[in-house]
C-alpha cells in the first residue's frame, strides 16, 4: 500500500521479537475456516520468520476439543462452528504451515484456545525476560486474532510494527478498516510499515 507511514520511533534493535500469529493449515486449507489469502502473505512472512527465526514465536489457536466445550458465549461458539473443533478436523489441521514449521526450533510455539495470545501470562513473561520491548506482528486474521493480538501488545508498552503485506483476512472490507484503525488512532503505539522496509530497518 502507498500510504505507510514508516517506523517513525527509530530503528529496530536487538530488543525486537517476531510474533507470528496462526499460521496454520486449518486456516489455509479447504475448511470452513480458510483464508484465501494465506497463500499470498505466506511467502512474505516466511521472508521475516527465516531473517530472525531464534526471534519468532508461533501462535497456534487451538479449537475446543467437542462442540458446545467452554464457557459462556464460547461455548456456542463451538456449537456454531462444531466442523472446527478438534473431533471433526482431519489430523495435522491445528499445524503451522510447512514453510513456517521447518523454523521450529530455534522459533517457538505458542498454543491458545482464545483470540488473543495475551490470555495467558506465559508469553509477556517470556518475551520480558529477553529483553523484548518491540514486538513485529503478522500472520491471520488481522480483523480477529491479529487484532487481539495487536491491542494486547499496546496494553502492555509494547513498540508494535505491522508490516501490512504479511497480515491476511478472509474479509478484504474488514481487514481494511483494521488497517485505517492502526494508522489512524493508534499512531502512537503501531507503526505500518511494508516487509521491505522491515527487513531493511531489522538487519
Amino acid at each position: 500500500m502507498s500510504d505507510e507511514k514508516g517506523l517513525r520511533f527509530g530503528p529496530l534493535g536487538t530488543g525486537c521479537a517476531h510474533l507470528c500469529i496462526d499460521m496454520q493449515n486449518l486456516f489455509a486449507e479447504g475448511t470452513e475456516w480458510h483464508t484465501p489469502w494465506m497463500r499470498r502473505v505466506l511467502p512474505v512472512i516466511e521472508r521475516i520468520a527465516t531473517a530472525h527465526p531464534e526471534r519468532t514465536v508461533f501462535t497456534r489457536f487451538i479449537p475446543a476439543a467437542h462442540p458446545g466445550d467452554g464457557e459462556g458465549t464460547w461455548r456456542h461458539y463451538w456449537e456454531r462452528w462444531k466442523s472446527m473443533t478438534q473431533e471433526a478436523l482431519a489430523p495435522g489441521m491445528l499445524d503451522l504451515v510447512p514453510p513456517l514449521a521447518r523454523l521450529v526450533p530455534p522459533a517457538q510455539v505458542l498454543d491458545k484456545m482464545v483470540y488473543s495470545p495475551w490470555a495467558e501470562p506465559a508469553l509477556h513473561e517470556m518475551l520480558k525476560a529477553q529483553g523484548i520491548d518491540t514486538l513485529v506482528i503478522t500472520g491471520a486474521e488481522t480483523d480477529v486474532c491479529v487484532l487481539g493480538a495487536v491491542l494486547g501488545a499496546v496494553d502492555r508498552g509494547y513498540r508494535v510494527v505491522i508490516p501490512t503485506d504479511a497480515l491476511c483476512s478472509s474479509s478484504d472490507r474488514t481487514h481494511d478498516a483494521l488497517l485505517t484503525l492502526y494508522r489512524e488512532r493508534y499512531g502512537q503505539q503501531v507503526e505500518t510499515v511494508t516487509a521491505d522496509e522491515l527487513l531493511e530497518a531489522w538487519g
